[in-house]
């Protein structure tokens, strides 16, 4: 498809529109972007800001036993 042709058509299309195919393309230049971060770069997960999230709290002491109440309570087998 040429270009010329793109931007006619994009600049026949009403603002709200025109909107949308910019925000589409965004979408797609995002998904499909190669992000260029070299391996160096890249962050060991432990230094993430959300590992350890969650540390300190005394109900996820026990994740297992968490889960199991959480469970029994949203799918109605508990108090």
């Amino acid at each position: 498809m040429e270009s010329s042709r793109i931007i006619e058509d994009l600049t026949s299309l009403p603002p709200e529109m025109q909107k949308q195919v910019a925000d589409f393309i965004a979408f797609l230049k995002m998904r499909y972007a190669t992000t260029g971060v070299s391996k160096s770069r890249r962050t060991r997960m432990a230094e993430e800001p959300f590992v350890g999230m969650w540390r300190g709290r005394k109900d996820m002491q026990d994740s297992t036993a968490w889960v199991r109440h959480l469970r029994q309570r949203e799918w109605g087998r508990g108090t």
